[in-house]
């Protein structure tokens, strides 16, 4: 008889546990499913704008200098193909293309075959309309085949949604938002799997993404849980607690970006590639890449085409920050060759404090598959250059 009330006691303290997790489970579930739906209808929502608009833009010129930075990031990784033994024109997947910034960039590039991958439905649409003008434009039709999905790609098996499951990958290219799915372990695996698996042996995985070391230092100064300037502001809910996954903050660009995002740790990131055979071959704050690739001549002319950083003094109507303070380094820089060369009339391209701020969030990754990397010792990854390391871009033109 005691151990009949014994078993119906334990009986149902397990089925209170088991309701208990169930309902803890759900609610996260909804959390989840609420902040990929947030992102999903923030992206929804925003319109294209005219150049025009984006000229006016307080943030025109760190767009820009965001787009310089993939450029050569995706042209550098191409490159890096074409030098082994790659003998056929690349296939690209793109997680969270977005509208399709990028197809220009691979287009140029000279690839076979793009994926598009994005949450937000209205983003794929203009993806494909974007694709289409670009065939329409070019002569005889000889661009890139496409495909395009909407998917989460934190939550859903991309490879069963190929029109070919079989397509072997050359590049998978993440430009700004892996962190999303940092949310959980289980959503930011599930990205780094769809990431990786398609991908052929000595294949890509790169992209851009939060830097957080410079995040959690940047609110340890600040006198409560809110940094940033005029131009972006990022709020987290905790100064003490920075978990793996799950670190919300709240991130707002200008008039471009105002969504949950999630703290994205370089070593959980090494980690979950490491179990997909990828190996990390470069990790570099926005500073560093700049200063390495700034000086090779394509580049170099690449970022006055794209108007990658702003020229001062400016000839041709007043600056992009109305804060005299933000260009006292690109001064200094004058006032140095003047310094060295009285009879010059010195002029550089930079970026404004302001935006360079909002820039300098930033990282670039890249990894590469390789079945020899261990799947199960850790990898040993070197810490972030210091802040107080980075300086300002700045070009003499």
């Amino acid at each position: 008889m005691s151990n009949s009330n014994e078993s119906s006691h334990f009986s149902g303290r397990k089925r209170h546990f088991d309701s208990k997790y169930e309902d803890e489970h759900y609610k996260k579930t909804q959390r989840t499913n609420q902040h990929a739906a947030v992102v999903a209808e923030h992206y929804n929502k925003r319109e294209n704008t005219s150049c025009a608009v984006r000229r006016n833009s307080k943030i025109y010129y760190m767009r820009n200098f965001n787009n310089w930075t993939k450029s050569v990031l995706i042209k550098k990784y191409l490159d890096k193909l074409r030098s082994g033994n790659w003998k056929h024109k690349p296939t690209i997947l793109d997680l969270g293309c977005g509208k399709g910034g990028d197809l220009l960039k691979w287009n140029k590039g000279n690839i076979r075959k793009i994926i598009c991958t994005d949450i937000a439905a209205t983003s794929i649409t203009q993806c494909k309309e974007r694709y289409d003008l670009l065939k329409k434009k070019s002569r005889n039709n000889q661009v890139f085949d496409a495909e395009f999905l909407v998917a989460d790609s934190g939550k859903e098996s991309l490879k069963e949604m190929f029109s070919n499951p079989e397509t072997e990958i050359d590049i998978t290219s993440c430009q700004f938002v892996i962190h999303y799915t940092f949310e959980s372990e289980t959503q930011a695996e599930k990205m780094v799997r769809n990431a990786c698996e398609s991908l052929q042996e000595g294949g890509y995985f790169i992209g851009t993404t939060v830097n957080a070391k410079k995040l959690v230092n940047k609110l340890h100064s600040a006198e409560d849980m809110k940094f940033g300037n005029d131009v972006y502001s990022v709020r987290f809910q905790s100064k003490d607690s920075f978990p793996d996954f799950g670190c919300q903050y709240q991130f707002q660009l200008d008039d471009v970006v105002d969504c949950p995002e999630f703290l994205l740790k370089k070593k959980n990131l090494v980690q979950l590639c490491q179990k997909y055979g990828m190996h990390l071959v470069e990790w570099k704050t926005f500073a560093e890449f700049f200063d390495e690739n700034c000086n090779d001549n394509e580049n170099f002319k690449l970022i006055r085409r794209m108007k990658a950083l702003e020229e001062y003094p400016s000839v041709s109507g007043p600056l992009n920050s109305s804060i005299r303070s933000d260009y006292d380094h690109a001064k200094k820089e004058i006032d140095r060759i003047i310094s060295k060369h009285p009879r010059s009339e010195p002029r550089v391209a930079t970026l404004s404090k302001t935006e360079w701020e909002a820039a300098s969030i930033y990282v670039v990754y890249a990894f590469i598959k390789d079945s020899n990397v261990s799947r199960s010792s850790p990898e040993r990854t070197k810490e972030e250059t210091n802040d107080a390391e980075e300086k300002i871009p700045l070009v003499i033109i």
